[in-house]
């Protein structure tokens, strides 16, 4: 990678020579540590109910400076980058450091990859244009069906930009586009009311989700699951087998596996999968991985917020766990390498490992074979929130659009309905994997330690057996 961004270079923000010789001076002792520099720009337009409800500029910089040693984390942080700024940050910072005695870690390999534009997608188009994009979504979402009653739609874009300099001298920078656009609608007939939505984005410019023919996409989409609520009947409950479709779905692998297979909980032993490497701990042919190397997806990353560069890490091979996800300081501590997945939400917090893109690969069986293996339970197609306890694995998901299958035919929608079960029993009571893998439009944000950060899930369609349905019917 280069060692400068269009959008501000290192030495603009501080010098470069003088900042190396804190951290150096910082981190004299310790096992690792560097200097995390950021800028970031965003802006968002919200139209709602017939009219510009919101449109917010935001700017922020700052750093982060840390110093690791064993498993002692020393970290500081200002929003005023300045050398008196960061004196007074090493002062606190050394003292998670001692007297010496650490052993220095390797610096991150190097590298040229470039996965997205570092162009400034805010740029892409006038404000004016924005707001009119805005107002022709709403009028068009609204003469699609006299059942609309409001429309909601948002654009979004920012721009950040990190360096990361270690004490050796070695700069990494990279510049992170993200954009998203939204629709959200509510139908209303005979006094029942109920919503949709439909968005995405990546790490590319605004030009493409601005273009009519992706927001009239977008539009009908989120007024199909609307309508397709409108008609739904109360979800049954109990014990039953249940078929996830592809792409967003895999929101559920993400929060009953995913966080599981980070590597932090595991040196800890707080996972369900701590210890279980070459163990199969899911059914045969399923293959779990992480990539942040995907080109212009929401959750992929150049380099990681350490500076180390994505890869694509194999957590779960033909059912069998290879490995975990890890940032510099948990691989050192497990003997292992790092994954690329040291990262942060921004300067004001120290990096952990977290997910990126995690997907399931696709299997040998047709969607329709998968649906058709589905004799009476329910069939999933789009989820909102959900939580687990890594500890157990056990999760709740509540889903956004959902269908009742009895006899092998899939019936009327079904509103209400939670799945329930724990991530490493689900994994290993999958019996078909669909040939139909598909990633997530870009809209996942993944919540952790108080930080969050943008990610990406996807996964063929599924058939899972025995996952507890709760609804509002017995």
């Amino acid at each position: 990678m280069t060692d400068t961004s269009p959008f501000r270079p290192f030495e603009t923000l501080i010098a470069q020579d003088e900042a190396q010789k804190i951290l150096a001076q910082t981190t004299h002792g310790a096992d690792d540590g560097e200097l995390f520099l950021e800028r970031m720009r965003s802006e968002a337009l919200v139209f709602d109910d017939g009219r510009l409800r919101n449109a917010s500029y935001d700017a922020s910089e700052g750093f982060g400076l840390r110093a690791v040693k064993g498993e002692t984390t020393g970290y500081a942080h200002s929003t005023e980058i300045s050398e008196a700024a960061l004196k007074r940050a090493a002062s606190t910072v050394a003292l998670a450091v001692g007297d010496g005695g650490g052993t220095w870690a390797d610096a991150p390999a190097r590298t040229n990859r470039k996965l997205y534009t570092d162009a400034d997608p805010m740029a892409d188009a006038g404000f004016g244009l924005k707001v009119e994009t805005l107002r022709e979504i709403d009028a068009f979402t609204r003469d699609l069906d006299s059942r609309v009653v409001q429309v909601s739609a948002t654009i979004a874009a920012s721009l950040q930009e990190v360096h990361i300099l270690r004490p050796d001298g070695q700069l990494v920078s990279d510049t992170r586009p993200m954009t998203r656009l939204n629709v959200s609608v509510i139908v209303e007939k005979d006094g029942r009311r109920e919503s949709g939505s439909s968005g995405g984005g990546g790490r590319a410019g605004l030009t493409g989700l601005m273009d009519p023919q992706h927001w009239q996409s977008t539009a009908r989409e989120a007024l199909r699951i609307a309508l397709v609520n409108l008609d739904a009947v109360p979800a049954p409950a109990g014990m039953m087998d249940v078929v996830l479709g592809n792409g967003w779905p895999g929101i559920l692998l993400h929060e009953a596996v995913g966080h599981g297979l980070e590597g932090d909980f595991n040196r800890k032993g707080t996972s369900a999968f701590s210890g279980l490497v070459g163990q199969q701990v899911a059914a045969k042919g399923v293959t779990v991985v992480d990539d942040g190397t995907l080109p212009d997806r929401r959750g992929s990353i150049t380099v990681d917020d350490e500076g180390t560069p994505s890869g694509r890490a194999v957590l779960i091979e033909d059912g069998v766990l290879v490995g975990y996800m890890q940032d510099r300081q948990n691989a050192r501590l497990m003997g292992v390498a790092p994954t690329g997945n040291g990262r942060r939400q921004s300067y004001a917090h120290a990096p952990m490992p977290r997910m990126t893109n995690t997907i399931m690969e696709g299997g040998n069986a047709t969607p329709e074979e998968v649906l058709g293996e589905l004799k009476d339970g329910i069939y999933a197609v789009g989820f909102g929130g959900g939580q687990v306890d890594i500890t157990n694995g056990k999760f709740v998901f509540s889903c956004t659009e959902a269908y009742r299958v009895e006899g092998g035919k899939v019936g009327a929608p079904v509103k209400g309905a939670t799945l329930i079960g724990d991530g490493p029993q689900a994994m290993k009571q999958i019996r078909a994997i669909g040939n139909d893998m598909a990633l997530d439009p870009g809209v996942g944000t993944c919540g952790k330690a108080g930080q969050s950060v943008p990610v990406g899930v996807g996964q063929p369609s599924l058939l899972i057996g025995g996952l507890t349905v709760g609804g509002s019917a017995a």
